[in-house]
């Protein structure tokens, strides 16, 4: 059998070393005679591998003992509603960023709870572009301030963390964390679904500063408030098990990669060779302004969106798989996380420039 390239935004490609070590474990782990969906998650077996896991994380992340670390069911979406049941507290309101349809799925829900100020957009652009911060419209009372440091489906990413003074900054990093090096210190609270860089759906990690927690409404269900979940190790109710373990697996072939230091530079790597292609292209397009262009979601158009199906049907027979763009922006999509290697990249430049030359 031969692997393609997935270039899907989620559930994303995973490493083959690691799926290899979960098809080779899957019957019997370490010789305990089943496999780890069998196991208790109270059994000393696996704590073992959670707690392993978190430690992992920690290493690479650089995650002090200042922040808990909650390994969460569900996608980041649920933590849209979440966040505000957990970090309102005794404020009204909680200001946020817009710069795409995720900043505005969680603006949408967080206004369930609160009054929800919009400090900056960038909607008038289209989302092509990030507003100044110098321009933004910031409240010193706000309960936290929540941007979203790269929209996976517009392909648009911060080139810097907001400033956000003394109000707790929040970030949904689920296409970027551990893509490169970050200081989580200037972040309050970091969330990310784990089908794109951590493992496979049914995951959300969350990183939260300890003093965050326990403000919590009343209102709040158990099951969504953090303090009793970092009370409990993550193990309230039954945890997703198995999606945990295959986190802890990808965390250590992190590791044995170098390390997000050595996978940002890959994906550096990675990311300019396609949009060096693109932008010397008169046969393909990218919208966003260059300084921010995500490094993990490369969008692009044709010349002639009436090519788009068989540009598709094409890297589909080359194994080039899943690049068609979301729904709501159209033309393609190529999702390029640590686990999809670099020779995918080059094979998915090999196959446009031969597009460009047949049908351009």
């Amino acid at each position: 059998m031969s692997r393609a390239y997935n270039f899907c935004a989620g559930p994303a490609t995973l490493p083959e070393a690691v799926l290899r070590q979960a098809r080779d474990e899957m019957l019997d782990w370490r010789g305990t005679g089943m496999s780890v969906m069998e196991m208790s998650h109270r059994s000393d077996d696996f704590v073992q591998i959670a707690e392993t896991a978190e430690q992992d994380l920690r290493d690479l992340a650089g995650v002090s003992d200042d922040y808990a670390v909650l390994f969460m069911q569900g996608g980041a979406s649920s933590q849209f509603s979440m966040i505000p049941l957990n970090l309102l507290g005794d404020k009204t309101g909680a200001d946020y960023v817009n710069t795409g349809i995720w900043s505005k799925k969680a603006i949408a829900e967080a206004r369930r709870y609160g009054e929800i100020n919009v400090a900056a957009s960038s909607e008038d652009s289209g989302f092509t572009t990030i507003p100044d911060q110098a321009a933004w419209q910031t409240r010193a009372d706000a309960a936290y301030l929540h941007y979203t440091p790269n929209e996976t489906i517009g392909g648009l990413e911060f080139d810097f963390v907001p400033d956000s003074g003394d109000v707790p900054l929040v970030a949904d990093m689920s296409s970027t964390l551990l893509s490169r090096p970050l200081d989580v210190s200037k972040f309050g609270l970091i969330y990310a679904g784990a089908q794109k860089n951590i493992g496979p759906s049914g995951l959300v990690v969350v990183i939260i500063r300890k003093d965050l927690l326990g403000k919590a409404r009343k209102e709040t269900p158990t099951m969504m408030n953090y303090q009793v979940i970092a009370d409990n190790d993550s193990m309230y109710n039954t945890p997703a098990t198995y999606s945990w373990y295959l986190a802890g697996l990808v965390f250590k072939w992190l590791k044995e990669q170098g390390g997000v230091q050595a996978m940002g530079e890959i994906n550096l790597r990675k990311a300019r060779k396609l949009y060096d292609f693109i932008d010397g292209s008169d046969f393909y397009a990218n919208p966003i302004e260059r300084r921010f262009r995500s490094w993990m979601n490369v969008p692009f158009t044709l010349a002639d969106n009436a090519l788009d199906n068989e540009f598709l049907k094409g890297a589909d027979a080359r194994g080039l798989l899943n690049l068609k763009g979301h729904r709501s922006v159209g033309g393609m999509r190529a999702s390029i996380y640590n686990a999809l290697p670099e020779a995918g990249v080059d094979a998915l430049i090999g196959y446009m420039a031969e597009f460009a030359r047949e049908r351009g």
